[in-house]
């Protein structure tokens, strides 16, 4: 399949999102094993509980390739509870994964101290383990970028807690917020393409969603001036985006354009909020500040609708009636492949550079 190609050169950690997200068997995540080996990819495995985080490491590509677990986005490192659920991951895994990714919490705007003690003393755990991974803390929650760019400053002396920058979380928050100036009370995601108000605001929308790379920029420059291991969720978004399964704006490929049903600029297409050269920016704004080695990129990109026979990986299906669903995957393990000779090819020239 084109699109697979491994790099040569020394560069970040490159992982992609290790799921099925599509309805079959586990011959699927086979399949994605396959196409992950040929692309040099390393997994990035969402997992509930320790069980399946084990049952999905035994299907990655290679022991050798990086790995990060996004844990349960319920985990609330308010409990104790949670807290303990936490470092009992840690320390099983602590020789297979490189990182561990939570997801920050709404409750950091009003219990910013307890929060921080909190990620202190799991910190304190991790540290007594032998071969800690990093904690990773994910800007999920839609917190205002500032306070999570405090928090992260707040824990600027523990070694191994750093930032999960979601390139769509922020970016999307920044789109809204310009929008919302200049139309109050209205979420900008709220909007549709064939909404008959569109026309009127268009400029507008477009507007507001160029101003998506300078904060994702700025966020990346603050937290990066800590020169500390930086974990990044890569992914594009618009608000006018609707064909996600999961009814979401974002976790698009960089090459995705968005459709309208009239002439925008003498198009029928909208860019994204980043596209290829935003990316370009955010990734060479991380590897310059922090060097190819403390930095690793995880594209977290959804499926989107589209098949793919399945060639050289055909033989894993021949129990399977219907191919359907098996060519969806390898449909989407294309786009992914895809995104990530984009990145390769922004770091080799980075590197190269400099």
């Amino acid at each position: 399949m084109s699109g697979y190609r491994k790099h040569s050169f020394s560069c970040p950690r490159l992982l992609a999102l290790f799921q099925k997200r599509i309805e079959g068997d586990d011959a699927l995540l086979e399949l994605a094993r396959v196409r992950f080996r040929q692309a040099g990819l390393g997994v990035e495995c969402y997992a509930e509980t320790p069980d399946e985080l084990e049952w999905m490491l035994g299907l990655r590509p290679s022991s050798e390739g990086p790995a990060t677990a996004h844990l349960s986005r319920s985990l609330n490192l308010l409990e104790e509870e949670h807290r303990s659920r936490l470092m009992t991951i840690a320390s099983k895994f602590q020789k297979r994964v490189y990182g561990l990714v939570v997801h920050d919490q709404r409750e950091i705007a009003s219990q910013f101290d307890d929060y921080v003690a909190a990620v202190r003393n799991v910190a304190s755990g991790l540290e007594r383990l032998e071969d800690n991974p990093y904690l990773f803390l994910e800007y999920a929650a839609g917190l205002e970028p500032e306070l999570y760019i405090e928090l992260i400053m707040a824990l600027r002396d523990l070694p191994h807690v750093n930032a999960c920058i979601d390139t769509g979380h922020l970016g999307l928050w920044r789109v809204r917020r310009n929008y919302a100036i200049r139309h109050p009370g209205t979420d900008v995601c709220s909007i549709k393409p064939h909404d008959p108000e569109l026309p009127a605001v268009i400029e507008d929308v477009q507007e507001a969603v160029c101003a998506a790379l300078s904060e994702v920029v700025h966020v990346v420059r603050e937290i990066g001036s800590l020169r500390k291991p930086l974990h990044f969720h890569l992914h594009d978004g618009h608000p006018l985006y609707t064909l996600s399964p999961f009814g979401v704006s974002d976790h698009l490929s960089f090459l995705t354009e968005v459709a309208i049903p009239f002439d925008y600029r003498g198009r029928q297409m909208l860019h994204p909020m980043f596209g290829p050269s935003g990316l370009e920016k955010i990734v060479k704004e991380a590897l310059q500040l922090l060097g190819p080695g403390s930095v690793s990129f995880s594209l977290e990109i959804h499926p989107t609708e589209g098949r793919i026979p399945l060639g050289d990986a055909g033989h894993l299906f021949r129990h399977w009636a219907d191919k359907e669903n098996a060519e969806r995957m390898n449909f989407w393990l294309s786009v992914l492949a895809q995104n990530h000779l984009l990145v390769a090819d922004i770091c080799e020239k980075v590197c190269e550079d400099g």
